[in-house]
Order: C-alpha cells, then structure tokens, then sequence
C-alpha cells in the first residue's frame, strides 16, 4: 500500500510555470507506475500524464502534451509535474495515483488504486 500527499498548486496567472511534487509514503514505490489527474468544477476526472515504473515511459493528454513535463524519483519516492505556459482552462484540482497494475504509463483511471487528497491550481487570464 503506499500514501500519496500532493504539494506545489496556488494561483497562478495565465502563461507562468508551476510544478506540482506528488510524496509517497509505503513500501515498493518503484513497483507502481504513476499519473495525474485533474478534476475542473462541474467535470469528470481527466487524464493529464503518467510513467512508468522505471520512469522511462511517459504518456500525456494531448491538452497538455509539449507544456507538462511528468518525472519521477523512486530514490526519493516522488513523482513531480512540470507545468509550463498555463492557461485558464487548466484550472482543477490535480490528482496523484498510484498503479500497481500496469508496467507502463496508462491513462485508464481505473487502474489506479491509490490516489492523493488533491492539491488546486487556478489559473488567471
């Protein structure tokens, strides 16, 4: 089992930076690949990035692909999100998961079973 706690949202204006950090606690981080996802007020949960395990696979959200930069450290058990050139339509709460499931990066959110409390980014136009 493995603890996810999210740091790094805020408010933000349109087009600056903002990098999210995603701390796990438990054993076995290396053995879960892992995602973020956002939820904006009124919607589903979206995709956004994930890795894999080894961290050599990525997968992103065409929405957000060329801007978000997802990575991770299974040294330091974290897994961060490189936010670049944001927009207001990026405005969620963002999720942290764990897969134990999977080897590579997937965007099915059913294959995560562990998930963090959330963190909120706003941005500004």
């Amino acid at each position: 089992q493995v603890q996810l706690v999210e740091s790094g949202g805020g408010l933000v204006q349109a087009g600056v930076s903002l990098r999210l950090s995603c701390a796990a606690s438990g054993r076995a981080f290396s053995t879960y690949a892992m995602g973020w996802f956002r939820q904006a007020p009124g919607k589903g949960r979206e995709f956004v990035a994930a890795i894999s395990r080894s961290g050599d696979s990525m997968y992103y959200a065409n929405s957000v692909k060329g801007r978000f930069t997802i990575s991770r450290d299974n040294a330091k058990k974290t897994v961060s999100l490189q936010m670049n050139s944001l927009k207001p339509e990026d405005t969620a709460v963002y999720y942290c998961a764990a897969d134990p499931n999977s080897r590579g990066a997937s965007s099915d959110y059913t294959r995560y079973d562990y998930w963090g409390q959330g963190t909120q980014v706003t941005v500004s136009s």
